[in-house]
């Protein structure tokens, strides 16, 4: 088998991306790395990092760059922060080009021009706290958790812990742990109230901040993910969040899941159920909660409503 075959092989396993360890190891040189370059076959990533058979991509995979960033480190060095939780697909963090990688040392203090994407940190990571992500170096779950919610706001802290708790990424028994490594440090306070406010019910950042803005509004729901049943025990839907008393739930109608066709049309049907049988039902988008009161006078509004229709 021929150097360049196996080093697709090892390639096809890491998003397409060898490091130049791993090209010399299956019998290529420096030179004919550098020539493949050169060439426009092969693209470097990182130092010491390239994206094989470049042509057949559309510029560079996001996690391919993850990959190569961690590997021009060297040994010990970690993604950390955003880009772990972005490993993870734990929601709540805002996506950015940027790539956090930790390098133990004095090795982290070189900041080279051509890694201007990449910001580098030295955290105190114990083995322990690290794991592996399609074979990228990572902060475990809870490590990666415990690190953000020192560092973000309420909301996209409370979506962050939200998300971790709904993948079962970290579970309520890691919570204590969290705690623990959040102790001492700047921001605790607040992370230690971020934590409180979890529920692993919900499904997405949507529901979270739907719910906060309707704990903030002092009219926090009783339930998320209510089921709703006929006499019969039929399943007329399920609502992200609930009202029982007075037969209201909320839908947090994000992009994805309810604008195909399809899913439009099972909404409206699922709706018009609802509403059959006595449920108001109130649909929030994004949008909503960028204001503070609008979700939570609407949930009012809608309570006076079924208020006065249960009057004789």
């Amino acid at each position: 088998m021929d150097a360049l075959t196996v080093v697709r092989q090892v390639a096809a396993r890491q998003d397409s991306v060898v490091t130049l360890a791993q090209a010399r190891a299956a019998g290529l040189t420096v030179h004919e790395v550098h020539r493949l370059c050169r060439a426009g076959r092969w693209r470097t990533v990182a130092r010491g990092a390239y994206l094989v058979d470049a042509d057949l991509h559309d510029g560079v995979p996001r996690r391919a760059r993850i990959r190569a960033a961690v590997a021009s480190f060297g040994p010990g060095a970690a993604a950390v922060l955003a880009t772990a939780a972005e490993l993870y697909d734990i929601a709540g963090v805002q996506r950015s080009e940027e790539i956090h990688v930790s390098v133990p040392g004095i090795a982290a203090r070189p900041v080279r021009p051509n890694d201007s994407q990449v910001t580098l940190h030295q955290l105190a990571i114990e083995p322990t706290q690290l794991g592996e992500v399609a074979g990228i170096a990572a902060t475990v779950p809870v490590r990666t958790v415990a690190d953000l919610i020192l560092r973000l706001p309420r909301y996209p802290a409370v979506c962050l812990v939200d998300s971790a708790l709904n993948q079962r990424l970290v579970r309520d028994e890691d919570l204590p742990a969290i705690h623990r490594l959040i102790r001492g440090r700047r921001g605790a306070v607040a992370a230690r109230g971020y934590l409180a406010e979890a529920d692993c019910r919900a499904q997405s950042p949507l529901e979270t901040r739907t719910r906060l803005r309707c704990v903030d509004g002092r009219v926090p729901p009783d339930v998320l993910q209510l089921e709703v049943r006929d006499h019969d025990g039929y399943l007329l839907g399920i609502g992200d969040l609930g009202w029982r008393r007075h037969r209201i739930i909320a839908e947090a109608d994000g992009k994805g899941s309810h604008s195909a066709p399809v899913a439009v049309f099972a909404d409206r049907r699922r709706q018009n159920r609802l509403l059959n049988a006595g449920w108001a039902v109130l649909r929030f988008t994004w949008a909503d909660t960028l204001q503070a009161e609008y979700i939570p006078w609407t949930v009012r509004q809608a309570m006076q409503m079924a208020a006065e229709r249960g009057r004789p």
